[in-house]
């Protein structure tokens, strides 16, 4: 296959999992409001992804040996942690406005290597800054004492912070294949959360019953089915087909379609909608976000591409 064909195939894909991964939040929050903890749902969603991409764990059981603290970082932040405080988000705030707060990851990263590890950084960066946390207050509305749950909203900041830690621990998965830290990463996010969300203590039954979508009553299963099979399955393998024909900026940038389509989802399935000041907000938030990731120092990519895929998928919703 030539090399235009190639990155065509890799657009096509990054645009896919960007439309899996939106579609999570909407078909997400009817369980939640059927009577399901963001807990429960989460672990739902990443044992069944765990339990269907179980072939790969067996393939690449070296990566556990050769990276364990790269693949446990993955699964604790970018998996278990950013889904967790996204679901939790969800269930008091908008959904595009929980995915939206998550997607300041870049911008948090660029704070903590200026201020913490007092590197520098560079003008377009700081730009970024400014225009995310910019439009962050228009989406909050700060001028009417923050127009969102405070819990909603704190667990948006903790997914964004869960998504930051892990560019920050992004150098040390360059020798694990992608494919393998999304399998082992989905395997460890559900050991992770079993506890809290205590499975055993959940209603099941919820599970048989149906649930609200688009005005229509739908079984909760398919919504079970689709954050699963969809959302987390079908969106990381598409992820991982796409980083093999385009560069870093480029499978980053398409990522940024994510809370465009988890916004217009949730305008359509749940009836949840924005202000005008808040599409205006989140329209900053999404380019300050995208150039303080364009403007970071670049990461060593090695010849697996991982480093590519962890601008693609890592903390995503």
């Amino acid at each position: 296959m030539n090399a235009g064909r190639l990155r065509a195939l890799g657009l096509a894909f990054a645009i896919a999992s960007a439309l899996f991964f939106g579609g999570s939040g909407p078909f997400a929050k009817p369980l939640l409001v059927a009577g399901l903890g963001s807990l429960q749902v989460t672990w739902l969603r990443l044992a069944g992804a765990a339990l269907l991409m179980s072939p790969l764990l067996l393939r690449y059981r070296s990566a556990v040996r050769t990276s364990p603290v790269a693949v446990a970082g993955y699964g604790m932040f970018a998996v278990a942690g950013v889904q967790a405080c996204y679901f939790g988000a969800i269930a008091t705030i908008p959904v595009g406005v929980a995915l939206l707060i998550e997607f300041l990851g870049p911008v948090l990263v660029l704070v903590w290597a200026r201020f913490v590890l007092r590197r520098p950084v560079t003008p377009m960066a700081v730009m970024g800054v400014v225009l995310a946390v910019t439009g962050l207050a228009f989406v909050v509305r700060v001028w009417a004492g923050v127009a969102l749950h405070p819990v909603g909203l704190l667990l948006g900041l903790g997914a964004a912070a869960c998504q930051a830690a892990y560019f920050l621990l992004s150098e040390s998965t360059a020798s694990v294949r992608p494919s393998a830290l999304a399998a082992y990463g989905l395997l460890i996010g559900a050991l992770v959360m079993t506890v809290p969300a205590r499975p055993w203590r959940m209603d099941w039954s919820v599970l048989t019953s149906r649930v609200e979508l688009a005005g229509h009553e739908l079984p909760a299963a398919f919504a079970v089915v689709w954050i699963v099979l969809v959302s987390t399955v079908f969106a990381y393998l598409t992820g991982i087909v796409a980083v093999r024909g385009l560069s870093a900026p480029i499978a980053g940038g398409v990522a940024y379609l994510e809370p465009v389509v988890a916004t217009v989802l949730a305008w359509w399935l749940l009836h949840e909608t924005l202000l005008p000041v808040q599409l205006f907000g989140g329209v900053l938030v999404l380019l300050g976000a995208f150039l303080a990731q364009w403007g970071a120092p670049p990461r060593p990519v090695d010849s697996l591409g991982t480093a590519t895929e962890t601008t693609l998928s890592s903390g995503r919703g």
